[in-house]
């Protein structure tokens, strides 16, 4: 696997994107790859990183605003060639089914159970290295 991984969180609430980098840890799981995040507070900002390249996961928080991470997600799906796995944030669990409208790869709710979120990463971590490969 790569020395490092980078990972795209966009939530426009900065403790949402704290509570990312702290249940992720420097490395989700011991067979996943150090983790680099690049933070996102609004949709242009997720277009534009995406458009630069380079992103293996993006974490959206689903109750992001004014763009949830339901409809961020459903976009960059239709919109951007070769979407990385899309990991999402939800506020319920009741909300999953919303999580498969979108097309997003997984999702946990909030707050993030750390050992919840670093095994969903590192999932989406080794299905894009099994992709890449």
């Amino acid at each position: 696997m790569q020395p490092t991984a980078t990972v795209l969180v966009y939530s426009d609430d900065s403790n949402t994107r704290e509570q990312v980098r702290l249940a992720s840890g420097k490395r989700p799981a011991p067979d996943a790859p150090l983790v680099e995040f690049i933070e996102c507070a609004t949709p242009a900002a997720v277009l534009k990183e995406l458009d630069r390249g380079g992103i293996d996961v993006c974490v959206l928080d689903g109750e992001a605003v004014p763009m949830g991470g339901m409809g961020m997600c459903r976009q960059i799906k239709d919109e951007v060639f070769h979407c990385p796995p899309v990991l999402l944030l939800i506020g319920r669990p009741q909300d999953a089914w919303l999580a498969t409208w979108s097309r997003a790869d997984a999702a946990v709710t909030l707050p993030a159970d750390p050992v919840e979120f670093a095994s969903a990463l590192a999932s989406l971590l080794r299905r894009k290295k099994a992709v890449s490969a």
